[in-house]
């Protein structure tokens, strides 16, 4: 009997030994899953397609955004995390805890990235942008049609490829054409949204002021109307840049504007053969509307903006002022329409 008794007093000693090992351990687990975890800044950590939890914890541990694997595992299997996980970009806080990084994993939290692309840049322009832009994917390739993209700023995750990227600007420009043209003036010369982009295209090189958007783009209907040539710099620093892929260090003089090319609109009537940029929402939209005015000439100020004529006499008087020597006013955005 006593002997019986001994060992059910054993048996009782073991097994409240097991509880309070047990009751330890799960203290421990909940205080290293809520506590705050070891990161003294915040870190961005990649997790790759496919990663099962045990990899997760992995990582996240040898990145120093958790101590331990274990806290992390059982947290995000109670939670319901477990099996949520997404691949992508992360940046976890500093002192993340265990279950909030498992929270912001499983919710998709990724990083952000943006890429600001400015109006009046050449496809070629952009496409060494996004070539740069850090953390996407893949090649760019050959750049897209001339005045296919439209400037904006894009956010895009980690992993999105580049022609991916390339195909959202140009799926806005589309977007952006369609609504403009749809709510254009309906005495505008112009046969077809391409050639109010090519239009807008001009406007964008020319206007370095925003305000003067609409009044360019009159100048150039008001041109087209009459058969005037629009005698625009930037075609023909289009022309001599080999279509926008490379840079002109200098400024125009008389000969260039003899080239020979089909973007020469010194040399050719009418608007050239497709756009020289990709220009923005404002200028597809003063292309659509232009100001109401009869002016017929323009030329840079000398202070950012430009001076409008109506009469050829009197243009003549606005470009002796600023006028100097044998050269083009040498504003790489563009001159005057003369």
């Amino acid at each position: 009997m006593r002997s019986s008794l001994r060992l059910v007093g054993w048996a009782l000693l073991a097994v409240s030994a097991i509880l309070a090992t047990a009751g330890a351990a799960g203290w421990w687990v909940y205080r290293e899953a809520t506590g705050p975890g070891p990161l003294k800044e915040a870190r961005t950590v990649v997790i790759p397609p496919h990663t099962r939890l045990g990899g997760v914890a992995e990582m996240l541990a040898a990145e120093g955004v958790i101590r331990h694997r274990l806290p992390f595992e059982i947290g995000a299997v109670v939670s319901g995390n477990g099996s949520a996980l997404l691949a992508g970009e992360y940046e976890f806080p500093a002192g993340t805890s265990s279950l909030e990084a498992g929270g912001i994993i499983a919710a998709g939290r990724t990083v952000k990235h943006k890429l600001t692309i400015p109006e009046g840049l050449t496809s070629a322009q952009i496409a060494v942008l996004v070539g740069e832009a850090p953390a996407l994917a893949g090649n760019v390739g050959p750049p897209p049609a001339e005045g296919s993209l439209m400037p904006d700023t894009y956010v895009y995750s980690y992993g999105e490829t580049r022609t991916a990227l390339l195909g959202r600007m140009q799926r806005e420009m589309v977007h952006a054409l369609e609504a403009a043209w749809a709510k254009r003036r309906p005495d505008l010369p112009l046969a077809s949204p391409e050639q109010m982009l090519i239009l807008a295209s001009l406007v964008e090189r020319e206007a370095a002021r925003s305000d003067e958007r609409g009044r360019i783009a009159a100048v150039f209907v008001n041109r087209l109307r009459l058969g005037m040539r629009l005698e625009c710099d930037p075609t023909v620093i289009y022309a001599l840049s080999d279509d926008g892929t490379k840079k002109l260090d200098r400024p125009l003089t008389h000969a260039d504007l003899q080239t020979p090319s089909p973007y020469n609109t010194y040399l050719e009537k009418g608007l050239p053969p497709g756009p020289i940029d990709n220009p923005g929402l404002a200028a597809l939209r003063a292309a659509a509307r232009p100001a109401p005015t009869d002016e017929l000439y323009f030329v840079a100020d000398g202070n950012g903006g430009h001076v409008f004529a109506k009469t050829l006499a009197e243009h003549n008087r606005n470009v002796a002022q600023y006028r100097r020597g044998d050269l083009v006013e040498p504003d790489p955005l563009g001159d005057a329409a003369r």
